[in-house]
């Protein structure tokens, strides 16, 4: 009841949006059915899908500290591979036995690095797919935010940031695949990593997770905490005139955002069967930013539809008119920029409602404070 209470305001909103959900999690068993059935969705379907899905997740991601904190990053990037690395390893160690990784062998290793040590665990690989993401934005968000550096000055570190670790990850001495990364997969959990079963649990996983995600992160912005994050976006200065340590609620939710990247870094690694440092390329972090402005930041789920779409159009472009595709790109951030400043969940909330979208400012906290300080007097 209490997920249902999230959307008690918007009943077709709810059903709208939990009915597509639903949807995501029933496509990926079609890939089950005969390959004469009409419903039968290929193995490149089930991919597709699944890579949209893990992408939406990030945008997701993103949409928490630039839509809500309003802290724009162009580095998530970084968080997604790290999420990926990490379950590579693990797929690496599955492929190669008990020798060494193949581009160990090739580069005449005698022993793994010690980060290796226990990737060959999936549980230790699932906890380093949330820990090393969270560790780097916790050390980064700190001083970043501790110094105070914002608004532009934060998003052109947040991409030098990831520039610098795809430089790091290219070289090959650093036990991470060098500029061809992981690949070669052969098997997740005992199970074939391209048997129509593991293709499916793979989908179907992704499509719960980010479900879980949504809904985790829109009843965590309807708690006091997303109210402040909001009113950290509007003013906070005067947030802290009023008592408040932004610090502490902008590094949470940055960490937190780290976290979700990983994840869905992990779950798309072994879809799509690798991962290099092409991941880290700052233009990828920098179409996250358009996936999240398209949709309709600030909404969650507008992440999540910009996203979807986004990619979707990419895939067709970049098969059919390869080089126009970043001039696609580009005129589509400048047409939603000057004509949809709320995205396109914002036209859709237009259309049905006639009414803007109400967001958490930094008016409604002031107002909260000071009732509860009236109700400390009076008592």
């Amino acid at each position: 009841m209490r997920i249902l209470q999230l959307f008690a305001d918007k009943p077709v909103s709810r059903l709208a949006i939990m009915g597509c959900f639903a949807v995501l999690m029933v496509l990926p068993w079609l890939h089950l059915l005969p390959a004469d059935s009409a419903l039968h969705l290929s193995a490149y379907w089930v991919t597709l899908i699944g890579k949209i899905m893990c992408l939406a997740m990030v945008a997701l991601a993103l949409d928490l500290v630039w839509g809500y904190a309003g802290i724009l990053s162009l580095g998530h990037g970084l968080y997604f591979a790290l999420g990926g690395y990490a379950m590579g390893m693990y797929l690496m160690r599955q492929a190669s036995g008990n020798s060494l990784p193949e581009f160990m062998r090739f580069l005449s290793w005698d022993k793994m690095p010690w980060f290796w040590a226990g990737t060959d665990n999936f549980a230790w690989a699932a906890i380093l797919v949330v820990l090393v993401p969270a560790v780097v934005a916790f050390i980064f968000g700190f001083f970043a935010f501790r110094s105070k550096i914002k608004d532009v000055y934060f998003s052109i570190i947040t991409q030098a940031m990831v520039f610098a670790a795809s430089l790091l990850f290219f070289r090959n001495e650093t036990g991470f695949g060098g500029n061809n990364g992981f690949t070669g997969f052969k098997t997740i959990l005992g199970m074939d990593i391209a048997a129509p079963m593991t293709r499916t649990l793979l989908c179907f996983a992704t499509a719960f997770v980010l479900m879980l995600a949504y809904l985790g992160l829109r009843y965590l912005m309807h708690k006091p905490y997303g109210r402040v994050l909001g009113a950290v976006r509007d003013s906070e200065n005067r947030l802290q005139y009023l008592g408040y340590r932004t610090l502490w609620y902008k590094l949470s939710a940055w960490v937190l955002s780290a976290i979700i990247a990983g994840i869905a870094g992990a779950l798309y690694v072994p879809q799509v069967g690798i991962i290099n440092p092409s991941e880290m390329n700052p233009v990828n972090s920098i179409e996250m930013a358009v996936w999240v402005a398209t949709g309709g930041r600030g909404t969650l789920i507008g992440a999540i539809l910009g996203a979807g779409v986004v990619n979707a159009v990419k895939t067709y472009f970049t098969v059919a008119y390869p080089e126009a595709w970043l001039l696609i790109l580009g005129g589509l951030f400048v047409v939603v920029t000057l004509f949809l400043p709320k995205g396109i969940i914002g036209l859709l909330d237009k259309i049905t409602h006639g009414k803007k979208t109400v967001e958490p400012s930094v008016k409604n906290m002031e107002t909260n404070q000071e009732t509860n300080i009236e109700a400390k007097k009076e008592s």
